[in-house]
């Protein structure tokens, strides 16, 4: 596993984390405002999280376009379109 997808993980770890601290957030009744505080800090945490994947996905992706044949190139090609779709539908 390279670098990249290790950092990944981590964020990933981490933003778990902060859901299991939402949850004991709830449970415990805290101020909304604190709730909402938190829940906003996991969403910011979630899209940073989200663009990374996207650009080593993409950068995974064009690393070796060209040293691929056409049918490669092509299945790539479609490969980072429906990325590119699924990723802009979360915005």
């Amino acid at each position: 596993m390279n670098d990249n997808k290790k950092k990944i993980i981590a964020r990933l770890r981490r933003i778990e984390g902060q859901i299991r601290g939402l949850e004991r957030m709830l449970g415990n009744g805290n101020e909304c405002v604190e709730v909402l505080t938190q829940l906003s800090a996991v969403s910011a945490a979630l899209k940073k999280t989200g663009l990374e994947i996207v650009r080593v996905h993409l950068g995974d992706c064009l690393s070796g376009m060209t040293e691929n044949s056409a049918a490669d190139l092509e299945k790539k090609s479609k490969d980072l379109e429906e990325v590119l779709a699924r990723f802009l539908s979360l915005a």
